[in-house]
């Protein structure tokens, strides 16, 4: 590759991996930087659905009001620390805007194509690779304890089902203990959506960082950038805590903490970490075998080959690192409502992570204002893992210059 082109992505997690594949694949020469250790931050303990059905935004009707609740009570999912409005309130005012029907439709129609492709380029690259990460199709299940509430999501069903060609099958019931015996007796229903599936975040991580060396990526480790050196519009070199590496082209993939990069990028993108936690353990006696959404408490758990991880909930406390005990204990109360086995010993890992929250549930995929040859590709929200592989292709065609797959306008950073 001495003759390639040499683009440095700034970022180890799952989009800054999936990128650095597309582009290798391409022929171009990649560098991969990651502050700390390759796939260890919010790629790593996530709950791992790949879920095409995950089109409707967090901002939608009825949050704002969901919001003040989490600012009132520690026992809701979302959470809003109060200490933090001041920080929170510009971000907050322009996502209690966005919650409105006509702007979810829009997120909507702006995330699907991402998200059916990288379903699809999931599948190519696991048989092609022989990517081992616990990859299940079983599909995904919306579970309710209200009947108010499963009857009332018929609506939401109808409305992916019109406008996204998605839709689910509903068990009450008998059909419902049948298909899942792990649920408690006596909820109200359930919504199967067959098109989803399911993987180890973990072992995702791994298998990438085994094909990324395996076709020629360096990654650097324990590597910060601090800035960009260059002029007239173009960066020559990313300089970081250990080298100054020069590219012809760099893309930044750094989740979370993108908003710090602002004077280094030209921009100062809208993006809150919104903390997720999770808990995994051994598999219960009474092993669920769909992963699932318990909604009223809107905690997930994901069954894997090998262990069991209950997760979810949203807390909005800026960039805190403290493992909030109140947070856990929330996931396996909310577990307990529905799932006669909710968790098991031993626990292997107690784990929050800093999704990178937009406003309108729409990524950043684009140019920075700054330099001509700096990409941003942030902003996933709790989607990072669903449009993995879309967002990498994506990035790596806008690089080099073919005609993109999914079309990126709706991703631009000036919206």
């Amino acid at each position: 590759m001495s003759g390639s082109k040499h683009t440095v992505i700034i970022g180890g997690g799952v989009i800054g991996g999936f990128t650095a594949w597309y582009l290798a694949q391409a022929g171009h020469k990649v560098t991969l930087i990651e502050q700390e250790s390759f796939g260890k931050q919010c790629s790593h303990g996530n709950c791992g659905y790949v879920s095409p059905s995950h089109v409707i935004p967090l901002a939608r009707p009825g949050q704002v009001l969901k919001g003040l609740k989490g600012m009132l009570s520690s026992e809701t999912a979302l959470r809003i620390n109060p200490s933090k409005l001041a920080f929170l309130a510009p971000w907050l005012l322009k996502f209690a805007l966005r919650c409105n029907s006509k702007a979810m439709m829009e997120a909507g129609k702006a995330c699907h194509p991402l998200l059916q492709s990288s379903a699809v380029l999931y599948r190519e690259i696991f048989e092609q690779q022989n990517m081992l990460v616990d990859w299940k199709t079983d599909g995904l299940l919306f579970v309710f304890r209200d009947q108010h509430e499963f009857a009332e999501y018929e609506q939401s069903d109808a409305w992916l089902r019109k406008h996204f060609d998605m839709g689910a099958e509903p068990f009450a019931g008998k059909a419902l203990q049948e298909l899942e015996p792990a649920l408690k007796p006596g909820l109200a229903g359930a919504w199967l959506y067959r098109c989803d599936a399911h993987l180890r975040p973990g072992k995702l991580m791994s298998e990438l960082r085994r094909i990324l060396l395996a076709s020629g990526v360096r990654i650097l480790e324990n590597t910060a950038m601090t800035s960009f050196s260059g002029g007239n519009g173009k960066a020559t070199a990313v300089m970081t805590t250990g080298e100054s590496i020069s590219a012809d082209n760099f893309v930044v993939a750094t989740g979370a903490w993108t908003p710090l990069l602002k004077k280094s990028l030209g921009v100062k993108l809208p993006i809150q970490p919104g903390k997720g936690y999770s808990i995994t353990m051994a598999r219960p006696k009474l092993c669920p075998k769909y992963p699932m959404i318990l909604e009223e408490c809107h905690v997930a758990i994901t069954p894997f080959e090998e262990g069991y991880r209950v997760g979810s909930t949203m807390e909005f406390s800026g960039y805190d690192t403290t493992l909030n005990r109140q947070r856990l204990n929330y996931l396996r109360s909310g577990a307990a409502e529905y799932l006669h086995e909710p968790t098991a010993e031993p626990v292997e890992e107690e784990w929050y992570g800093w999704r990178p929250m937009t406003p309108d549930g729409i990524p950043y995929i684009d140019r920075s204002p700054l330099y001509s040859n700096v990409w941003i590709a942030a902003g996933h929200s709790m989607l990072g893992i669903s449009m993995g592989t879309g967002t990498g292709k994506l990035v790596a065609e806008l690089i080099t210059g073919q005609k993109p797959h999914v079309d990126a306008a709706a991703y631009r950073v000036n919206r």
